[in-house]
């Protein structure tokens, strides 16, 4: 059996889609031949310390030469030149987006980052990316080829699909990390001005990542009057979410950027139709009978799609239909481990020449 071993920084279990992404990865390699590991790296990346820095240059300067070494983005990114330099396992690098294009950065910080992705994505073997917007934002930054991408678009179990809240106010869900990138606040400046329609948010997502963005959100909701009807669930178990999934009547995201969109995937899972924006990576996600979509930041639009989702039973039921259809046919878990496991087995045989 190949061996490999997989580099993510900080806790493998952060409730985030790429931190939930590399642990289905990781527990479907196995099934495809694949014995994989687990190195955690230091937090704090991207912007780590410089401990951190030295502690993870210690990490991966150990892994064997035999074995192949799969370095999560969020970590990948971030490191210097000189410290891939000492890593002798055969590097595969995982990125779910550019780090450089997340929401919130100055300009200096997106073109560092951008800057030392691409040097540091020159040392892989190969590239995978979760989604094709994102292997053709890295080719128009300059970062392949080389090396070459592989695509492996994330898994999607089956589920049931949603009963709806079945009450007199539409239950709109929301599930995403509390960041600058998500949107939330456009979604709540669009739900303030349908005040008097009947509905409940529920906003589902880690609220320990980026505390200033939190706390704004928080104060505009207060602001605007809405502290009873959007309600910060912070971070849930699967179990629990697809229990929201089940009585919700709409999944609403305001994104700005996405490098796929798993939270979306999920949501046409259960059936529920899909209010979000045109945002990279969405509109390849949601398809046109799933959902309706709005330019980022726009949120005289976002309110008025979500005027017409909250009257119009019949267009929810429809949409709703359609993610339905369109999530069968999703890959599996173990489809995306698959498309992974060939790249792994092509760097170990070393077919590819860095």
């Amino acid at each position: 059996m190949i061996r490999a071993v997989f580099a993510i920084p900080g806790d493998l279990m952060t409730p985030t889609g790429g931190y939930a992404y590399d642990r289905h990865v990781m527990r479907a390699l196995p099934a495809c031949g694949i014995e994989v590991g687990h190195l955690q790296l230091p937090d704090g990346f991207p912007f780590p310390s410089a401990d951190a820095l030295d502690e993870t240059g210690r990490l991966l300067a150990a892994v064997p030469a035999d074995l192949v070494l799969i370095i999560d983005g969020l970590a990948l990114g971030a490191l210097p030149r000189e410290l891939l330099a000492r890593v002798g396992a055969p590097i595969i690098a995982m990125h779910h987006h550019p780090l450089g294009l997340e929401t919130g950065l100055t300009r200096q910080q997106a073109q560092e980052l951008l800057a030392s992705e691409k040097v540091a994505t020159s040392f892989a073997r190969r590239v995978i990316v979760t989604s094709q917007i994102t292997a053709e934002t890295l080719a128009e930054l300059g970062f392949a080829p080389p090396p070459p991408v592989a695509i492996a678009i994330p898994g999607q179990a089956r589920a049931e699909r949603s009963r709806g809240s079945g009450g007199d106010r539409i239950e709109i869900v929301c599930v995403g990390t509390v960041v600058p990138r998500k949107g939330y606040d456009i979604l709540v400046a669009a739900l303030a001005q349908i005040s008097d329609e009947p509905w409940h948010c529920t906003i589902v997502g880690d609220l320990d990542r980026d505390l200033q963005c939190v706390k704004a959100l928080r104060t505009q909701v207060a602001r605007t009057g809405l502290e009873e009807r959007i309600h910060f669930a912070g971070a849930l178990e699967s179990a629990a979410v697809s229990a929201l999934y089940g009585r919700a009547d709409l999944f609403a995201l305001a994104s700005r950027y996405e490098g796929y969109g798993m939270a979306f995937a999920e949501a046409m899972a259960h059936g529920l139709p899909v209010l979000a924006t045109r945002a990279p990576a969405i509109p390849a996600t949601v398809p046109p009978e799933a959902g309706i979509l709005v330019e980022p930041d726009n949120v005289g639009d976002l309110a008025e799609a979500l005027c017409l989702l909250i009257r119009d039973a019949d267009l929810r039921q429809r949409l709703g239909t359609g993610a339905w259809a369109h999530a069968q046919s999703l890959p599996s878990w173990k489809d995306t481990a698959a498309i992974i496991a060939g790249v792994i087995r092509e760097v170990a045989d070393g077919r590819l020449l860095g």
